[in-house]
């Protein structure tokens, strides 16, 4: 695609998910392999790709505005548009000016064929493929420009969430297979990775189609040399099983002390209405088992607020059995229609006032959730990866402890990828914390995640 004297340049732009910000840095990496390179920042790109999100309507209008603005910033640029806005609404993406090619998911690391093609033949092109025909898993491990690894270990649902799209953006549920995972994490322990995110739309289905179990593909990562950390990026409450908490908590040399579970709402009428796998008894059960098994966990959870069903009475059960639990923190979305969804049928409707003042109410619980457990920590001495400084503060880095904590710190650049503890100090802002870096210490990760 280039020879000695037109290399080729990419810019790439990510909306929405950690697997999608895999599969981006998946795509830049096959392309390199191509030699075209990333294009820096103050350079005109050849080529643009988009790689989008629709898991709400605010998403798609993110999307259209990003390529618009990408368009009108590059014109002559080859503009490729692919992600879940592209495979759920292909003719609408194609008719946004200056879009020369749309991929669906199921064609988005094959991303390299089509500009081949392009290449050729400068015609336009519209490929995706239904939902219901995809069914190849197509692997992603990648950093791309962060410290942290995605590796894609699943992608797909077939949950159907009333209010979801993301199975018909994404398809079935489909898993790679251990033996190749584990050959992933090998390579980028041989590049100088520390930190592995295990990513996919719905992780805890993973093996259902290969007959594999996630929890042996815990086991199998845990034992690759060289890597440090493991997160697992979300996992539904109904598949965070007992073993795998347990697991975690006693077994387990590098998966980290920290979680993200969807609630999605606190009422169980409606969680029925969702149609969700689980009710408050069972998030709760993940919870209280979490806590007592490791104390120090980072719990993130996702809530939704004003979703189709959501009566006066059901939001003030959420929202009091959200301010009940004790978790770090909440990401608060608001309820988005989307085409198509069974939720459309439900009928009480929220107005959009309504959905902002509970949005506003639940990100204050979550601002003081977050507070309250970060000020647990004040005093104490956590293990922190170095990912990146200050970017208008010279000698200033930040990171995040093994429970997830973001940290700031006076630290030199020679941090960078490096764990090295911490000891926390204060607020700096809501979301992150002040700290100081302890040069001498005989302790490792581990001594430190377990308060060994």
């Amino acid at each position: 695609m280039t020879d000695g004297f037109n290399i080729l340049r990419a810019s790439y732009h990510t909306l929405g998910c950690k697997l999608n910000f895999s599969e981006t840095s998946a795509i830049g990496m096959q392309l390199a392999r191509r030699g075209i390179i990333r294009a820096l920042p103050e350079e005109t790109p050849d080529i643009v790709v988009v790689n989008t999100c629709s898991v709400t309507e605010m998403a798609d209008k993110k999307g259209r505005s990003l390529i618009r603005r990408l368009r009108s910033r590059w014109p002559q640029a080859t503009l490729v548009v692919t992600g879940c806005y592209a495979q759920l609404k292909p003719q609408e993406v194609a008719s946004i000016e200056g879009v020369d090619i749309v991929l669906g998911n199921d064609e988005k690391l094959r991303i390299a064929e089509f500009l081949e093609q392009w290449e050729t033949d400068r015609r336009s092109k519209v490929e995706v493929h239904d939902y219901l025909d995809i069914r190849e898993f197509r692997g992603a491990c990648e950093r791309g420009d962060r410290t942290r690894y995605w590796l894609k270990v699943q992608d797909g649902c077939d949950y159907f969430c009333t209010y979801c799209t993301i199975p018909f953006a994404r398809g079935r549920s489909r898993s790679g297979r251990i033996s190749d995972l584990v050959a992933e994490a090998e390579k980028a322990a041989e590049a100088g990775g520390k930190e592995i995110v295990l990513t996919g739309v719905n992780v805890g289905c993973f093996g259902k189609d290969t007959g594999e179990d996630f929890l042996e593909l815990l086991k199998r990562l845990d034992n690759v040399e060289g890597i440090e950390r493991y997160r697992i990026s979300s996992i539904e409450p109904n598949l965070l099983t007992e073993s795998i908490v347990r697991w975690i908590a006693d077994e387990s040399r590098a998966f980290m002390p920290s979680f993200h579970i969807p609630l999605q709402s606190g009422s169980d009428e409606v969680l029925r209405l969702m149609n969700r796998r689980y009710r408050t008894d069972v998030f709760s059960d993940r919870i209280s088992l979490i806590r007592s098994l490791i104390p120090d966990a980072f719990i993130g959870v996702d809530i939704i607020a004003g979703a189709r069903g959501e009566t006066e009475e059901e939001w003030e059960k959420s929202y009091n059995y959200a301010a009940s639990l004790p978790i770090s923190r909440y990401h608060v979305f608001p309820y988005s229609e989307r085409p198509g969804t069974k939720a459309l049928g439900i009928d009480h409707q929220v107005s959009q006032e309504e959905k902002h003042r509970r949005v506003a109410l639940l990100t204050k619980l979550s601002d003081e959730k977050l507070r309250d457990f970060s000020r647990k920590f004040f005093g104490t001495a956590r293990p922190v990866l170095w990912e990146h400084p200050d970017a208008e503060e010279n000698g200033v880095m930040y990171g995040h402890t093994d429970n997830y904590l973001r940290i700031r710190a006076n630290a030199s650049a020679s941090n960078f990828n490096s764990i090295t503890p911490a000891l926390i100090t204060g607020f700096h802002d809501v979301e992150t914390l002040d700290g100081t870096v302890i040069t001498c210490s005989g302790k490792n990760d581990v001594a430190f995640r377990k308060n060994e």
